[in-house]
């Protein structure tokens, strides 16, 4: 996709696929999120790391929906190296608790592998 300011309200798929889940709801994320990622004082890649971060502690780097492929592709394509986020799953493990953070090496793991067939 190559390197973006706002992931949301740059990405037309993006936002037709958030609207097929149920169209408010896609409304509304579009432009929350949207706002969300345009503010000025964080940088995008710093934005998806955080982002990443949230998918682990909750979980939502597993299932159907999930973002946390989406905020893989924002801060790879912002500048981030496989290493930085395997550091930040390291880092998390203090945080989260190893078993999310082991899970999430499992993801990007697969991630990292269909990302390179």
């Amino acid at each position: 996709m190559g390197k973006i300011s706002n992931p949301i309200l740059d990405n037309p798929a993006l936002q037709e696929n958030l609207k097929t889940v149920n169209q408010q709801l896609g409304e509304f994320s579009i432009k929350v999120a949207g706002e969300a990622w345009n503010l000025p004082l964080i940088d995008t890649k710093t934005k998806a790391l955080i982002a990443i971060a949230v998918d682990i502690a909750n979980q939502d780097h597993v299932g159907d929906n999930n973002p946390f492929g989406l905020h893989l592709d924002i801060a790879f394509d912002n500048g981030s190296a496989a290493e930085e986020i395997e550091e930040l799953l390291l880092f998390l493990c203090v945080y989260t608790g190893f078993n999310k953070a082991a899970v999430g090496f499992g993801a990007l793991n697969e991630y990292l592998s269909q990302r390179r067939a």
